[in-house]
């Protein structure tokens, strides 16, 4: 027996360790792509299935299928004056869905070694200043969020050439970071245009690793 306090008596099991990420909770998951039938899609859709399995309750954002506009407006343009501005309708209900959003998973082509259009249009309008960054204390901070990438090349030759520290960096920490959300992953799925089924099997080791 042991003393009230003391240590535990030997061969006792001890309490498993708390899971650094409990599973469930509320994703958003954003599609950045014009054709439902697209590889990028597809992923989307496997993505959602298996944040489900995980218990998420996930709000899917396709960005094109919504008609989400990317252009940036006088409405929806930065007052470094005023970070309280109030945006126009439709960015502050965007902002309102990443604001319910615990995790935010975000399925994109990687065109030009970028973010195409209308998802730099989303991140311009939506994530913008004295919502996403401005404020002493990041209103995003303690949310998680991944980046799904796809890419075109070989993940040797992309590496060889640099540009994987260049979209991890702009992605993770220009963006994720900058907004205050400290967790946060780029996943890249490479040689997007012949993998074929097994790009949909490397997408899902970038989210077993960010939500196991």
């Amino acid at each position: 027996m042991t003393a009230p306090g003391g240590p535990p008596q030997q061969g006792a099991a001890a309490p498993p360790p708390e899971p650094a990420h409990p599973p469930g909770g509320r994703a958003l998951l954003v599609l950045a792509h014009p054709r439902a039938d697209s590889l990028t899609s597809r992923i989307a859709r496997r993505t959602r299935d298996r944040l489900e399995a995980r218990s998420f309750t996930v709000d899917l954002l396709d960005l094109h299928a919504e008609g989400f506009d990317p252009r940036m407006t006088p409405l929806d343009e930065p007052d470094w004056g005023d970070r309280d501005k109030a945006y126009s309708p439709e960015v502050r209900a965007h902002m309102a869905r990443i604001e319910a959003a615990d995790v935010v998973v975000v399925v994109f082509p990687l065109w030009w070694f970028g973010l195409p259009a209308v998802l730099k249009g989303w991140i311009d309008r939506v994530w913008n200043y004295g919502f996403a960054y401005g404020r002493s204390a990041p209103r995003l901070r303690g949310k998680r969020m991944l980046w799904v990438g796809l890419v075109s090349y070989q993940q040797a030759e992309f590496a060889r050439l640099g540009w994987d520290d260049v979209v991890t960096r702009t992605l993770a920490t220009g963006i994720s970071a900058f907004c205050g959300i400290e967790d946060a992953a780029v996943h890249l799925v490479y040689d997007s245009l012949e993998a074929g089924e097994a790009a949909l099997t490397a997408a899902d080791e970038g989210l077993d690793a960010f939500a196991p």
